[in-house]
């Protein structure tokens, strides 16, 4: 199913997380787990310009929300759910996060009509992308059941990696009771300004934090034994039947967790892969 060309794009400013895909060992087999999980239907899976593998664009209700691609060199050789960053300019982006501390994993590379793509390492050896938008500016289905909810920065200190995302992307942190918030200045008021004209008033309860207009995702510590890298969260409309269906479907599911606003699943896909499956729960009143 296409997109309705009637529609507006939902589009990113610099400095926001806009796409995720993941490198698996089996794209048909991870195309058939998400498919059945989140609802996802896909693309041909031609690859873009200069790739070699396959690159299956996932829709949810025709419009775009991620990709699987082929396994290749992905963070630590494993197969892994990658978050990518808007850029105004790939090639001055890349100079930038070099200066501010960054590792090149793969130099800008343009993927036709697209953008232009490139991997890099934080300080810490998280793995991220920035995307210098073309035609494709990002996630359209997103914050809904089977979209991209968010992304997470789980980081072995985040005071070392609150500065360095700080430098690189003017990204601000927000150490709140039950987490660290990240925002970028500005996401806000371009989402009043584009496809979410109500976004201050539905946020102007007591319930929810300054700035949350802002947000972007958040920063935690690793867990015993974790990598630093960056972990992908997608919406359900019900958690236990997202564990059923994941299990169903030859995923494994690695724990649960209940909070005053989500049921949270930690899954693992067949292929290996690591996500998370979120069910908003909000306080009465909210």
């Amino acid at each position: 199913m296409a997109e309705d060309a009637g529609v507006q794009k939902r589009t990113y400013p610099a400095g926001v997380p806009c796409w995720v895909d993941s490198q698996q060992p089996d794209v048909a087999a991870a195309r058939e787990f998400y498919g059945g999980l989140l609802g996802w239907e896909f693309d041909g899976g031609t690859a873009p310009p200069g790739d070699t593998g396959s690159y299956a664009i996932a829709r949810l209700g025709g419009q775009e929300t991620a990709a699987i691609t082929d396994l290749d060199a992905g963070p630590h050789g494993v197969p892994a759910w990658n978050t990518y960053i808007a850029v105004d300019d790939a090639e001055a982006a890349v100079r930038h996060l070099l200066s501010a501390g960054a590792t090149l994993k793969s130099a800008p590379a343009d993927t036709g009509v697209g953008g232009v793509r490139a991997s890099l390492a934080d300080p810490e050896g998280a793995e991220f992308r920035i995307w210098q938008p073309g035609e494709r500016p990002g996630a359209q289905a997103v914050n809904l059941p089977g979209g991209w909810n968010f992304s997470d920065l789980h980081a072995a200190d985040t005071e070392a990696a609150a500065d360095f995302y700080a430098r690189a992307f003017a990204w601000e942190f927000d150490r709140l009771d039950f987490g660290i918030m990240i925002r970028r200045p500005g996401y806000g008021d371009h989402l009043e300004a584009t496809v979410d004209p109500g976004i201050r008033a539905r946020q102007s309860g007591d319930l929810v934090p300054g700035g949350f207009a802002d947000a972007v995702g958040w920063l935690a510590p690793v867990a015993p034994g974790e990598r630093p890298h960056w972990h992908v969260t997608f919406t359900v409309a019900d958690r236990d039947r997202a564990v059923q269906e994941a299990e169903r479907l030859g995923g494994h599911v690695l724990g649960q967790d209940d909070t005053m606003w989500t049921r949270t699943a930690l899954v693992r896909d067949p292929g290996g892969a690591v996500f998370t499956a979120s069910q908003f729960t909000p306080p009465s009143g909210f």
